[in-house]
């Protein structure tokens, strides 16, 4: 593995398959990229059983994707694709990474999803965050904790009010570049990943749907919505942001 002084991060996504990340926060990390942040993504799978394409081209596409979103660095852990789970063993090498990238905020999938690996990635990365903090825990590098879990509210029908929405609008067209380039995923297609289909409209028109909903709800043209577990806290209630009435 690669020294972790080259692949210390600000904000880490982690995500269960190549263009999870795209689709689901893709212009949320392309903003804190473009704030100054060292952001990384890391995919659990190759993405070797999918349905289109090959784990090879699919490969290809996540690279060309994260230079467009302005991602530092991006690594697969080669976890078994339509096979992932949580295990002793998938923890320790989730570990590893966490504690190569160090990162201070995780991005998690929503711990519901259609697929699976989706659902099992979420347990997964939130248990290798915890346990990468365990100074006696067995994986490889030094320990580290994040101090924030973020969780992808994207695409969910659950009802699950966000607990926060990033303002991508700015980022829009730069997100929609990085999603178009798994073309071997989403060209001619209707839906992929959690984007369920939405009659005859392309995968790509559903995705800036979504995001305007989202962006609605701050006011804004185009959003990402988030889950965390603990509450806010607000320094200045004079200057909260969104009107209210």
């Amino acid at each position: 593995m690669t020294d972790a002084s080259e692949l210390a991060v600000d904000l880490l996504c982690i995500a269960a398959h190549r263009d999870d990340a795209e689709l689901l926060v893709g212009g949320t990390l392309a903003r804190t990229a473009a704030q100054g942040h060292r952001v990384g993504i890391l995919d659990l799978t190759a993405g070797e059983t999918g349905t289109d394409g090959s784990a090879e081209l699919r490969g290809q596409e996540a690279e060309a994707a994260a230079r467009v979103l302005g991602v530092a660095v991006r690594r697969n852990a080669g976890l078994p694709d339509a096979g992932l789970q949580n295990t002793p063993e998938t923890r320790r090498v989730v570990v590893a990474h966490v504690r190569a990238f160090r990162p201070r905020a995780v991005i998690l999938p929503f711990p519901n999803g259609r697929h699976p690996d989706h659902r099992i990635a979420s347990q997964l990365a939130y248990d290798a965050c915890f346990l990468a903090g365990l100074k006696r825990f067995d994986a490889p590098g030094e320990p580290h904790r994040p101090h924030k879990l973020l969780y992808a509210l994207a695409f969910r029908e659950d009802a699950v009010k966000p607990s926060f929405v990033v303002d991508v609008t700015a980022q829009m067209e730069t997100k929609m570049e990085a999603i178009r380039c798994y073309a071997s995923q989403f060209d001619g297609k209707t839906w992929g990943g959690e984007v369920f289909p939405g009659g005859d409209r392309p995968l790509y028109d559903q995705v800036r749907m979504h995001a305007a909903r989202y962006g609605s709800l701050i006011r804004t043209e185009y959003g990402e919505p988030f889950y965390i577990q603990e509450t806010m806290e607000v320094e200045d209630v004079v200057g909260l942001s969104v009107r209210s009435i």
